[in-house]
């Protein structure tokens, strides 16, 4: 870390401390520019950088945080696994225009144990939250807590984590944070499979039959004028199922603004299908818009 902060010290600001950030940023505030803000677990992947260049684009600082929360990880296999490339991320973040890359340990992000508690209805009670208890709790201390040191004025999501910018954006809501999310679309492989940082844990036999999920949820968009709720979901747990190398743990139809699973596609509400897949050990998730 100490050698990327030598080698990027003219180029891009690389800091490790809350002490650091805040002189980094706080000449640029008092400039009256806009602070743009991309908070990443890294292993980062085109569409972190894509995230990365509309904030730099449209905001007169770009800065990204590299932090690998484990308040949000239930499973503690998982956080064991989850890539962490600093390095590399951080030759990234120069070449995308970050201008601050914010690397902070543990301790500069949680000084005493995070003990809060959000409620967030049912936003948080479907899908992710049912099969990852605490997730989004998780969720909401980090980008909460990276909110109230990064003070930014707007915040670059990607859509892919369909459930986590809806939580996201009911966090923000019930603090009064002035920051606006920025909601950018999910960035694909050739083959159709979402970018994830989870993607580098696949064997080549994986990666092979991960394209499968986007290309059923593309078929199921497809489905929709002919099918009804029932078979559309007997043809994705089918289709997905019947990889070797694939299982279904969730395929749903929510309301895009509530989360709330759809009793029919007929329902008067814009829908959105979720899905997540385990590929042996890694586990991926997806979404697109059905209506």
């Amino acid at each position: 870390m100490k050698f990327c902060k030598f080698i990027y010290k003219f180029i891009m600001k690389v800091v490790e401390t809350v002490k650091e950030l805040r002189q980094a940023l706080s000449g640029e505030k008092n400039r009256g520019k806009t602070v743009g803000f991309v908070p990443t677990m890294g292993a980062l992947h085109r569409g972190h950088l894509s995230l990365v260049q509309r904030c730099k684009k449209e905001c007169g600082v770009a800065v990204v945080s590299i932090f690998v929360n484990p308040t949000q990880f239930n499973d503690r296999g998982d956080l064991a696994r989850y890539p962490r490339t600093l390095a590399a991320d951080v030759q990234l973040l120069q070449v995308a225009g970050c201008d601050v890359a914010f690397a902070p340990s543990e301790k500069e992000v949680y000084p005493e144990p995070d003990v809060r508690v959000f409620d967030f209805g049912q936003l948080d009670k479907v899908m992710e939250g049912a099969h990852r208890p605490g997730h989004f709790n998780g969720v909401a201390q980090v980008v909460s807590r990276l909110f109230d040191l990064v003070k930014p004025d707007y915040a670059y999501f990607g859509e892919k984590d369909f459930q986590q910018l809806a939580v996201v954006g009911e966090m923000v809501r019930q603090l009064r944070l002035p920051v606006k999310l920025v909601r950018c679309p999910i960035v694909r492989e050739a083959d159709g499979l979402a970018l994830s940082s989870r993607n580098a844990l696949l064997t080549p036999e994986q990666r092979a039959a991960a394209p499968l999920i986007a290309k059923t949820l593309f078929a199921a968009v497809d489905m929709v004028c002919s099918a009804d709720l029932a078979a559309l979901k007997r043809f994705v747990a089918d289709a997905i199922n019947a990889s070797e190398q694939l299982q279904l743990e969730y395929f749903e139809v929510v309301c895009a603004s509530t989360l709330q699973p759809v009793a029919s596609l007929d329902d008067d509400c814009a829908k959105q299908a979720c899905i997540a897949v385990r590929v042996g050990k890694v586990r991926l998730i997806d979404n697109v818009r059905l209506s």
